[in-house]
């Protein structure tokens, strides 16, 4: 089957907002700003970056009918998504739909960053889930012991229920996070040591602040 590769880097933005009481119990363990957004790749996708959008489109948005991931040549669909440090992976997070677009089996492939449809076929993927034909968010778990040391993940999308297409609207992560370099953190340590220092870190700490949504 032929596939046409292409790479997602950019940004999207949203104005919606969901399930408001949802929010905090969700965010616990939700892996977002640790993604390296810049940096992920899709492959068979029908428009260059929806992979990456539909990653980067962050939690109050994920019902969103847009951006969507849609695949080109055929009904797989590759995306390759690094993160910034070691993440304990506990689950993968996916809404699609209700029709014969939603995918149907999803093959993970833990700190692989050399995948491609034909490698990925024939290489044993560290598990394999088989999602739900809904529109609902769903929130699939992993074998953790699998996934306990993971930087990257390629999501290989093999079949959906029936359509030509396949269609993703939202992927999210949820786990633990581990900065991949402690170096800084040690060294910022240190300087906190010095009482001059240390009172310009506490003058930072109390700026409200809110992270931005960069590449990563």
């Amino acid at each position: 089957m032929s596939h046409e590769h292409s790479h997602g880097d950019h940004h999207s933005h949203g104005d919606s907002d969901h399930g408001h009481h949802e929010l905090e119990p969700a965010l616990q363990t939700l892996i977002w700003k640790q993604i390296d957004f810049e940096s992920i790749r899709t492959l068979n996708e029908s428009e260059s970056d929806q992979g990456a959008k539909i990653v980067e489109k962050p939690w109050p948005q994920r019902l969103n009918p847009e951006p969507m991931l849609e695949s080109d040549a055929d009904e797989q669909l590759l995306i390759f998504v690094p993160f910034t440090g070691v993440l304990k992976l506990h689950s993968v997070l996916i809404r699609s739909s209700e029709d014969s677009s939603a995918p149907k089996i999803l093959k993970l492939y833990s700190n692989r960053d050399d995948l491609d449809f034909l490698t990925a076929s024939d290489l044993q993927p560290t598990q394999t889930l088989e999602l739900s034909q809904t529109s609902e968010i769903q929130d699939v778990p992993v074998k953790r012991t699998s996934f306990g040391n993971t930087y990257s993940l390629t999501l290989f999308f093999e079949d959906n229920f029936g359509d030509d297409v396949t269609r993703i609207y939202w992927i999210g992560f949820k786990g633990e996070f581990m900065n991949l370099n402690r170096e800084p953190v040690e060294v910022l340590y240190e300087k906190a040591a010095n009482p001059k220092d240390h009172t310009l870190i506490q003058g930072v700490g109390d700026m409200s602040s809110q992270g931005t949504r960069h590449g990563m």
